[in-house]
């Protein structure tokens, strides 16, 4: 195959995407998260392309919070998995608003995108260099 030689690189290559993604997904969600109550309430409300219409505070507050802590977690390798389902959630229901308000592919392919990636890295897994994977190298 070509390129092979780059096979042993495969955790470096996992802990450049991580912190790449990670960090992206941080500068996205704070100023969400940071925004208070009347920015959640408007996060939130986009809840309604997907047949939910009761407190948008509430989930406009969860989605700030998978972005930028989700985010956090992610650039670290820390509960991966699970970040990366509260990601890719917060990206579908992105994909959604923007298909319900006929927005183009290219609006929307960033969600589409991003929720590709998430659900990559849930099978796939943080790699060596990760806290995660300092955990599953010490219970060995």
């Amino acid at each position: 195959m070509v390129l092979r030689f780059l096979d042993k690189y495969r955790d470096i290559g996992l802990l450049f995407l991580r912190i790449g993604i990670g960090v992206m997904f941080i500068m996205h969600g704070l100023p969400k998260l940071i925004g208070g109550p009347e920015k959640w309430e408007m996060l939130g409300g986009v809840m309604k392309f997907v047949g939910v219409d009761f407190a948008p505070m509430a989930w406009g507050f969860m989605a700030a919070f998978s972005e930028c802590i989700g985010g956090l977690l992610l650039a670290l390798g820390l509960f991966t998995r699970p970040a990366c389902f509260a990601l890719l959630a917060t990206m579908v229901v992105a994909m959604f608003m923007h298909i319900g308000k006929g927005d183009s592919f290219v609006t929307y392919s960033h969600a589409a995108e991003a929720g590709i990636l998430f659900i990559s890295l849930i099978l796939i897994g943080p790699g060596k260099y990760s806290i995660d994977g300092q955990h599953k190298q010490a219970s060995h």
